[in-house]
């Protein structure tokens, strides 16, 4: 029998593509089994496909994933309002920037703040603290719903009292739905959890969180009322 290289060279090619086709169609079903694992900090719900649905909603407040998540957290919560603010009904009718950040780089005074409202222009910025980046999506959902509240350049205790109560209820009502946040190894849980524990001490009132901001040495200066936060 005469040797054949051209049909020996074919059969090598043809196996060869099969083995690449092969190839590439596991990976494709490996990459479609990772794409619904969800991230530690994320409840259960939120795999990438359904966070690619929900992702245009969210987009205008910044690049983080995370905060995409937070944000939809609100929804079933009495943070539907701080929600709505951030997506742009707020004093400035603008979509709220959210980024992590290192607060030091905007003033040593700010180095140990878990999240920081600014106003720039006319554009308004949450700045959280970059120590929190890896905290349950739960934490930042309740931390936001704080902020979100300061929308000028005035503060008062008033203000803070309401927005610290907003965060523990908002808290207290995340961990009824996803007590899977509930991570204490971090420390905006850990937070959230002492605001959780004076809200509970004054049976769901202002009461201990009023006192607590009355107590604290950063907000001594503050007047007692500011725009739109008359009653302390």
């Amino acid at each position: 029998m005469k040797f054949k290289p051209r049909n020996v060279l074919a059969k090598f090619l043809i196996g060869a593509l099969l083995v690449v086709n092969i190839g590439t169609f596991a990976f494709a079903e490996d990459k479609d089994i990772t794409s619904q694992v969800v991230p530690k900090q994320y409840p259960a719900k939120y795999t990438p496909v359904y966070i690619k649905q929900i992702a245009p909603g969210y987009k205008s407040v910044g690049q983080d994933e995370i905060f995409y998540v937070a944000l939809d957290m609100l929804k079933d919560t009495t943070g539907m309002f701080s929600r709505n603010a951030i997506l742009g009904s707020n004093l400035s009718q603008k979509p709220v920037k959210i980024e992590f950040r290192d607060l030091s780089k905007i003033s040593a005074d700010y180095a140990t703040f878990d999240a920081l409202g600014w106003k720039r222009g006319k554009r308004l910025y949450i700045y959280i603290n970059q120590k929190h980046r890896n905290a349950p999506a739960g934490a930042i959902a309740a931390l936001l719903s704080h902020e979100a509240l300061h929308q000028d350049e005035y503060n008062s205790l008033a203000e803070e009292t309401y927005a610290w109560h907003m965060e523990a209820v908002v808290w207290d009502e995340i961990l009824k739905l996803y007590p899977e946040c509930n991570d204490e190894s971090s420390s905006l849980v850990k937070r959230e959890n002492t605001l959780k524990k004076l809200l509970e001490k004054g049976n769901y009132t202002n009461k201990y969180i009023k006192k607590s901001v009355m107590q604290n040495s950063g907000y001594k200066n503050l007047p007692s009322y500011s725009p739109g936060f008359e009653d302390l």
